[in-house]
Formats: C-alpha cells, sequence, structure tokens
C-alpha cells in the first residue's frame, strides 16, 4: 500500500498558520516527521489559495523538498497555484486531483503531460457526488477516456471512488467497495487510491482511527493501491505495510460472514470485527459501536 500523508494542509491548526506566515520551520519539521513515520509521498494540501496560491504553493514545495527527497503530492482546486508547485517539483508529483468538472478537466489534463506526471481522477461528476457504485463506474471511464485523448496512459491514473463519512450515509460507503471490486475491469491499468480520512469524519477523535484502519483493509482486498493517510497511526501505518497480516486476515473473514462468536476474540479482535459489520452496514452506526 502506497501512503501518501495528509499533514501539510491548509486547514491545520500548526500548519496553517506556518504556510500563511511561510514560516518554515514547522513546514519542514512536519515533513520529516511524516517521512520518519513511513510515508511515501507527502501531500500538500493548500486548499482554493485564492489570493497569492502561485507563490504560497511554490514556497511550499521549495521548502519541503529543502529537508525530504520524497515525491509530492499538490491539491488545490487553484490551476495557477497547481502549476506553480508543478514547475518547483524536481520529483514525480502526483495532482490531487482532477475531477469531471469540465473548468478542472481542461485547464489542468494538459498538466499532466507538459510535466509529466501522475493525476488522480476523482469521481466527482458535473451535477456533484456520485449516487452509487455504477455511477462511480460511469464516471472512472469518463475520466480515463479524457485523458486517454490527450495520450495520458492508464497507469498515470489514479483512480479515487471517493469515500464518504459513516455517520452520515452507509450506502455511499458499501458503494465505494463495491466499485472497487469492478474497477480492474472498466479501467484496466489505472492505479486506485481514497482519502481514508473522509470515512471517520464527525465520529468521536478516539473512534477515528479503528473505522480508517478497518476500511483501508476493505478496500484493499479488493485492490486498493494507494491511500492518503494519518501517518502518525502506527498501527494503519503496519497494516498498510503488511505486517499485521492475522488482523487482516481477520477482517477478510469478517467480511465473509464467517465470524459469529465474537466472545471469542480479543478485545482488539472484536474490536476489528464490530466494526467491519459497521461499514458494511451490517450494524447501525453510533458513536458506541465498539461497546455493543
Amino acid at each position: 500500500m502506497i501512503l501518501v500523508a495528509e499533514s501539510l494542509n491548509i486547514m491545520s491548526q500548526t500548519i496553517g498558520p506556518a504556510i500563511r506566515e511561510r514560516n518554515a520551520g514547522p513546514v519542514q519539521e512536519m515533513a520529516k516527521t511524516q517521512e520518519e513515520h513511513g510515508a511515501d509521498y507527502l501531500d500538500i494540501n493548500i486548499g482554493p489559495a485564492r489570493r497569492n496560491g502561485d507563490e504560497m504553493m511554490e514556497w511550499v514545495v521549495n521548502t519541503v523538498q529543502e529537508v525530504t527527497d520524497l515525491p509530492l503530492s499538490l491539491d488545490t482546486t487553484n490551476p495557477v497555484a497547481l502549476e506553480a508547485g508543478l514547475k518547483a517539483c524536481k520529483n514525480p508529483v502526483l495532482i490531487n486531483s482532477i475531477s469531471l468538472q469540465p473548468d478542472r478537466l481542461e485547464a489542468e489534463l494538459p498538466m499532466v503531460n507538459k510535466y509529466n506526471a501522475d493525476m488522480i481522477g476523482l469521481l466527482w461528476g458535473v451535477e456533484g457526488m456520485p449516487r452509487d457504485a455504477n455511477e462511480r463506474c460511469m464516471h472512472a471511464v469518463d475520466i480515463v477516456y479524457r485523458a486517454s485523448e490527450l495520450g495520458i496512459e492508464p497507469e498515470r491514473i489514479w483512480i479515487d471512488p471517493i469515500a464518504s463519512p459513516v455517520s452520515v450515509e452507509i450506502n455511499q460507503v458499501k458503494a465505494c467497495v463495491e466499485f472497487m471490486t469492478m474497477l480492474a475491469d472498466i479501467a484496466p491499468g489505472c492505479k486506485s487510491i481514497v482519502g481514508l480520512s473522509n470515512v471517520s469524519n464527525g465520529t468521536p477523535a478516539e473512534l477515528r482511527p479503528m473505522l480508517n484502519r478497518t476500511y483501508m483493509v476493505m478496500l484493499e482486498r479488493y485492490g486498493l493501491y494507494s491511500a492518503i493517510v494519518d501517518v502518525f497511526d502506527e498501527e494503519l501505518v503496519k497494516l498498510g505495510k503488511g505486517q499485521m497480516p492475522e488482523i487482516v486476515e481477520l477482517i477478510h473473514k469478517a467480511m465473509d460472514g464467517e465470524i459469529t462468536d465474537i466472545s471469542s476474540l480479543s478485545e482488539k479482535e472484536a474490536q476489528y470485527v464490530k466494526t467491519v459489520r459497521v461499514l458494511k452496514g451490517e450494524s447501525l452506526y453510533s458513536h458506541s459501536w465498539l461497546e455493543i
């Protein structure tokens, strides 16, 4: 599993002010620490960056590259800022992300070839969030087709099916998993990626890691290539790096309905099984799902 670290984000209470004030210290410390914790890529998210976005992105990219050689993922809805970051990158880069919205396609797809980048194809359509797995498939085919018109190979496209909060809409959580079972057939050669922390948005902070870890393993079973994650969750990193095969096997058995007696499991094992059941929609989500 390729782990893209999520914490260089303008919305962060510590990193955000450092970026705005061009204070290199916290930014570089975060970059180095995320690398030490197992990141394969560093995501740099400056948001819309409507004011001086190009200068901001260029500064962050150069600041981070002073302390690490990890490849970068550049995340902004400002195409001018995106191009400034792409120009500054020394290593292969991932554009995060290009959706089916016409303005994003027209402005950003040509940059993929111009800067020899990979791209995340976000399955966000003209009408917004896809409603189910089938609509995700339609969007994936559309994005791959539009990219292929410009000579962008499937291997450079990382499809993001969009993870949704389990506390809001379980059908979307299930649809993302269902889509992953279809991706290899509808978009052969493409990679896949998901913003993992989205699935636990809106849940208590202490409960988020269990949802994130479990959902990552569920999606990886069907070929998930990469995830944008909190690399400070040591157990999640271990799962992503294949260091906890017994938990992975347990989650797979729970997905298949093979585990019926939770009382025979350890506390940690029981938590994973209960979380699988919530993410499959077999148990209703509540903030106390691990206690039931």
